[in-house]
């Protein structure tokens, strides 16, 4: 196809060959012609296919906001001509990316690398590759788009930083036998309940005299009584941050909180105003690494208040660590969780960012026997927490 160069060359060129034969100037007709020429070599010069094979390599996939991630992009060409004036562009999200490859022997293959932007969370969608040619002066251009079949496209997954904390210690034994609720962890330690075999269930828990006497397989419900479970209420309103930057903080910190738990089997709760954002009990051993995938889609919402994230905690029994991570803006409907602090066995607020000073800085609805830590920098949230940790 004509660049926009060529189309102004073509049109230039024919209007001159007119003018000049029509009017007897015949430089002006020279002129045009060559014009014409030059727009018709240019076609020439790229209107042979692209025969080139593209492999991408992204390393790593996940990566922690503000580490470094590098695409590795490998051109081959499998023509048997060389091929030059070859320019490489490739979209990283919303920004588009170009490179300009040397020329290409037939058969040489040629690596690009270039790294990718971390600065901010979430997918990032890699692609599609566009290769383009041009003739010398930049009046054509051939396209070939490289699809998810030829290596194109991929994707990158930007996870919240976190920084390694102890786990707030809570967690009480309700019962000397054990719980009396069926939705009580499952663990290994403490008999609760025989209950039908489930596929998965490990057969060292089969009780074979209750099976044989009643027919069915039937497992034992073993249950860890004591076991800390931590519930974290993330504010997601815009209204809630000053800034941008302090709501990635404020999500780095809840990441922070959940992981500390999730990297030790405990079970944890990650609410939002929005809905449950993801919750995990302490069996699986991938349950870390899904906290931050999820976490690193978490987005901000035009909610006007926060009081939606604790509805669902006013039905929950009483247990473990209830840790609430908002800014240092407007605090609407934080006052809930007056209502539902006395279920958990402790409570601790973090607020993310710069202080603003004035009455929001410190929200009296919070109550003043409830911790509230300041987090200036994720650098910061150590130290703060094994204060809290201890006291």
């Amino acid at each position: 196809m004509l660049s926009p160069t060529g189309w102004g060359a073509l049109v230039g060129g024919a209007a001159l060959l007119g003018a000049g034969y029509g009017f007897g100037y015949p430089e002006a007709a020279v002129l045009g012609l060559a014009c014409l020429l030059a727009v018709g070599v240019a076609l020439v010069w790229t209107g042979r296919s692209l025969r080139l094979s593209a492999r991408r390599r992204v390393t790593p996939h996940k990566v922690a906001r503000g580490d470094g991630a590098e695409s590795f992009v490998a051109l081959t060409n499998t023509g048997g001509r060389s091929r030059r004036g070859l320019d490489l562009t490739d979209r990283c999200g919303e920004s588009p990316l170009t490179l300009h490859v040397p020329a290409l022997a037939a058969g040489a293959e040629h690596i690009v690398r270039y790294p990718l932007p971390t600065e901010r969370r979430g997918r990032i969608a890699l692609g599609p590759l566009r290769l383009e040619r041009t003739d010398p002066l930049g009046l054509s251009r051939r396209v070939r788009v490289f699809g998810p079949r030829e290596g194109g496209t991929d994707t990158l997954l930007v996870r919240p930083r976190v920084c390694l904390l102890p786990v707030l210690p809570s967690g009480t034994a309700h019962h000397v036998e054990g719980p009396t609720s069926d939705t009580a962890d499952e663990g290994s330690l403490t008999f609760h309940a025989l209950r039908e075999y489930v596929l998965g269930d490990d057969l060292r828990r089969v009780h074979w005299r209750s099976s044989a006497r009643t027919g069915t397989l039937m497992v034992k419900q073993l249950v860890d009584v004591s076991l800390p479970h931590t519930t974290v209420v993330l504010d997601t309103r815009a209204v809630a941050y000053a800034a941008e930057d302090d709501f990635e903080l404020a999500v780095d910190c809840a990441a922070s909180v959940a992981f500390a738990a999730a990297r030790s089997n405990f079970p944890v709760d990650v609410l939002g105003e929005t809905g449950p954002v993801l919750r995990t009990d302490g069996a699986g051993g991938g349950d870390a690494d899904a906290l931050l995938d999820r976490l690193a889609l978490v987005h901000l919402s035009e909610r006007a208040s926060a009081a939606g994230a604790f509805d669902d905690l006013e039905r929950a029994r009483r247990r473990g660590s209830l840790v609430v991570v908002t800014g240092t803006g407007d605090t609407t409907g934080l006052g809930a969780l007056e209502r539902v602090r006395r279920r958990f066995d402790r409570t601790v607020v973090l607020r993310a960012g710069a202080e603003t000073g004035g009455a929001q800085a410190e929200p009296r609805s919070l109550g003043s026997d409830v911790p509230q830590l300041r987090v200036t920098g994720l650098d910061s949230l150590p130290a703060a927490w094994r204060r809290e940790a201890v006291r």
